[in-house]
């Protein structure tokens, strides 16, 4: 068991791990080879470019040595912006990421104040462990814990009242956040300018009708049951086939733009390249040997012929009736009348016709739009048993995490180790750091298995497949870090007196020996809350692939772009981190008041450096106003229940008959105010609320109101096919005199350096930092900097298109 001593060299090589990696990156984020790993943001918004060229060294290093004096100065910087700022700038998911760790602060900092007064002394004063150090392997952090204190003693009644009061404290601090974030989003909703999906339906589980289509029985079944309100709808397509073709299209049209830099950077010799077998099967094989052939002159053929290629597959898809999806994105022509098609049922089955609210374009997984009813549900019961499954795998390597955090109960059993174990060096190093170290290396993989796990469940928006892969991370996190460290730890640490002792002293020992984990839970937190959250700011990953991405793989500035996209916030494992954290702060609040102290530092710190993160390099693929609040009110409420019921049970083993039942109201307070809390506050993140779509509509005057045909036309058109349906199919010319008559204009394309990017004032007064002088901001009239004129969405996983047909006349 860790030590005071372990626990100082864990806090001494994870301080230092931090401080290192805070000085790695306030020093390399002023570099402008680096810009675009730090500030991604900005220049997605368009507000900033790296620096000519031709400026020599000073495009790579920083040679304004003033800047190196002030080099901590993004702390401040990242305190400047207000919260509405921050929703302006980023998104209101992301400033209500933020208070997640303001929650944190809210609930522990006071109550780690009352604690460590009150409850240090009475723990260090029972002296309990003194006298049981014989049986059970204990240090000095167990002596100032629950632990200490001697059965039947009357303490207890002090520690029963700190629980009140953590428990009330609690609840009245989520209370006032729950209400702050649903009127926030509420407010949000109702300042957001006019959308595709406030007005938008999804329909799915389509039901097949003799001699009609897909699209028939939509357009039908709508202008019967919602005559007034039904303006248009978009029938799901199938393109599969489509989409690859999109994907092999981009790659050629990179190389293209990469070969007229070429020779815009050397007019006198035109690059020249070997013919590959995909169009020209006698001429060469893969590029690898064939005729050598004008580059230019041969991918602008290439590209030529895939056109063609695409159009026809284009026109199959759309005419196939086999491709037809049973699902479809329908339009009403007010806010009303989609809140009312959203909350009912469509028919008299419930399995037909199933109707949500749509989810933005950007936040829409068009690959589960297919999956039927009863395959979602199949579905979901094979992906229910796996989970199940994986989550008890997961044991295995937990005990082996735990076999390291608890060495002196090895050696009591298995002695040959006892000249390793007692090398003082390595027995910090293995009880200080390793474990914590260990255990999230185990838990590194887990996000990405379970984000698969959420798509196969078929969830259609990626806003609520990162909350579902979230809540199972979260399973994985309580029972077996949680628990699983618990269980297996105390199994481990307690060897000797599990195996000598008789079985009616077995829970005794349990009982008093759960307190004791807090010791590795304080070395999780430092590795993964201290220096864990100090390399996120350093962002060595997208550093080191963007540099190597540059040396070999960047040819254009399209290229580039893709090299320092800025990501978002990953929710499906941060939520369930910091979750646990919440987790570990209020079941030891009141057993083991000194990993409080760990937990704000915790806190403080991630919300320092995520707020700097929201600010200038995360860049949100969706906007969710804030939905996953009421997952995180309902995991803290769990935390509490789990603190109540844990407290309960050590009590027992404590003999403690008098104050033990004092206890018992606790949970029942605690659901009565989660059942309250969910009545009166979760349908705002469930559903629109009809008095407010009214108000919104009513808000849309007919001078300043947008054209819903004009919006609704193609919003819900699958990417690669509105791509496709914005390029002109002609010849490819490349002569750089021409490119102003063919370049389509790339108005909406984010990434693009023409981008016009209108935002809120207060926000554009804002700076980050003094940028190097060899970092500029893009002006308005900034020229293209990129080669080429053809541009398509990238397709990731999506492979369902759309094709809209409108009925106006409603």
């Amino acid at each position: 068991m860790a030590s005071v001593g372990d626990i100082g060299m864990s806090a001494l090589i994870n301080t230092l791990s931090a401080l290192g990696f805070l000085l790695a990156f306030a020093v390399l984020r002023i570099q402008p080879i680096n810009d675009r790993v730090y500030f991604p943001k900005w220049y997605v918004d368009g507000k900033r470019r790296s620096s000519p060229k031709n400026n020599g060294v000073r495009s790579w290093v920083n040679l304004n040595f003033k800047t190196y004096l002030t080099f901590l100065n993004w702390m401040p910087q990242s305190m400047k912006m207000t919260e509405p700022q921050i929703i302006t700038h980023a998104g209101l998911d992301s400033a209500v990421f933020l208070r997640i760790y303001t929650l944190g602060l809210k609930i522990f900092g006071p109550t780690a104040v009352v604690v460590l007064l009150v409850l240090i002394p009475v723990n260090v004063s029972g002296g309990t462990l003194f006298f049981l150090s014989k049986d059970l392997v204990v240090s000095d952090v167990d002596k100032l814990s629950i632990s200490n204190i001697s059965p039947k003693s009357s303490k207890f009644f002090v520690h029963i009242a700190m629980e009140f009061f953590f428990t009330f404290w609690t609840c009245y601090v989520l209370y006032k956040e729950y209400h702050q974030v649903a009127s926030m989003r509420l407010q949000f909703l109702a300042s957001q300018a006019t959308k595709a999906g406030q007005f938008t339906v999804i329909v799915r589980n389509v039901p097949h009708e003799s001699g009609r289509s897909i699209s028939d029985s939509v357009e039908s079944h709508f202008k019967r049951n919602h005559p007034n309100h039904y303006l248009c709808h978009q029938a799901v397509y199938n393109a599969n086939k489509f989409a690859k073709l999109v994907r092999k299209r981009n790659r050629l049209i990179n190389w293209l733009d990469y070969n007229q830099l070429k020779l815009d950077m050397n007019p006198d010799k035109r690059p020249t390249t070997k013919s590959f077998f995909w169009y020209d099967p006698q001429i060469g094989f893969l590029g690898l040997w064939g005729k050598k052939v004008d580059s230019i002159e041969y991918y602008k053929h290439q590209v030529e012929e895939i056109d063609k290629v695409l159009i026809i597959e284009r026109e199959k898809i759309l005419k196939d009736p086999q491709s037809i999806i049973p699902a479809a994105f329908v339009s009403f022509n007010s806010r009303w009348g989609a809140a009312v098609c959203a909350q009912t049922q469509q028919s008299k089955n419930p399995t037909l016709w199933l109707t949500d609210p749509a989810p933005e374009p950007p936040d829409v997984y068009w690959k589960n739009l297919s999956i039927s009813f009863v395959s979602l549900s199949i579905r979901r019961l094979v992906i229910g048993v796996s989970l199940f499954a994986l989550v008890f795998f997961y044991m295995i390597p937990i005990a082996f995490v735990q076999s390291l955090a608890n060495l002196e109960g090895l050696e009591k059993v298995a002695p040959f180790l006892k000249p390793l174990i007692e090398w003082k060096v390595i027995k910090s190093f293995l009880q200080g750091f390793l474990p914590g170290l260990a255990l999230k290396i185990f838990m590194f993989v887990l996000p990405t298995i379970l984000m698969i796990m959420s798509k196969i469940e078929g969830h259609v928006a990626l806003s609520v497949l990162e909350r579902r892969a979230a809540a199972k991370y979260y399973y994985f996190m309580l029972v077996n870090v949680f628990l699983g460290s618990i269980i297996a730890g105390t199994a481990f640490q307690q060897l000797h007196a599990f195996l000598h002792q008789s079985a009616a002293q077995i829970p005794r020992n349990i009982g008093v020996s759960i307190p004791m984990k807090a010791t590795f839970f304080i070395t999780y937190i430092m590795v993964d809350g201290w220096a864990g959250i100090a390399c996120e700011i350093l962002r060595l990953k997208p550093l080191v692939i963007f540099h190597l991405k540059s040396m070999f793989f960047v040819k254009t500035e399209r290229d580039r772009a893709k090299a320092t996209e800025p990501g978002s916030i990953d929710f499906p494992e941060t939520l369930p981190t910091l979750q646990l954290y919440f987790l570990l702060g209020i079941v030891y609040a009141v057993v083991t008041p000194i990993l409080l102290p760990f937990i704000l530092v915790f806190f403080a710190f991630a919300y320092l450096v995520y707020r700097h993160q929201v600010i200038n390099v995360y860049n949100q693929r969706y906007e969710s106003a804030a939905a996953f609040w009421p997952h995180v009110h309902g995991r803290v409420i769990a935390s509490l229940l789990i603190s109540q019921m844990l407290l309960l049970g050590l009590l027992s083993t404590k003999k403690a008959a008098n104050s033990t039942p004092l206890l018992v109201v606790l949970p029942i307070l605690t659901l009565t105010f989660h059942k309250y809390c969910k009545n009166r506050f979760e349908p705002a993140f469930k559903r629109y609320p009809l008095e407010e779509a009214v108000d919104k509509d009513m808000q849309d005057h007919p001078e300043t109101s947008v054209d819903l045909k004009a919006l609704l036309a193609d919003a819900y058109l699958h990417p690669i096919f509105s791509s496709f349906e914005d390029i002109d199919l002609v010849k490819v010319k490349v002569d750089k005199k021409q490119e102003a008559e063919i370049l389509p204009s790339p108005e909406n394309d984010p990434t693009s350096p023409s981008h016009t990017h209108e935002e809120d004032e207060a926000v554009q007064r804002y700076e980050v930092g003094p940028p190097p002088r060899d970092i500029y901001y893009l002006s308005e009239n900034q020229p293209s900097q990129s080669g080429y004129m053809y541009h398509y969405d990238d397709v990731e996983s999506h492979y369902h298109g759309y094709h809209h047909h409108h009925h106006y006349g409603y």
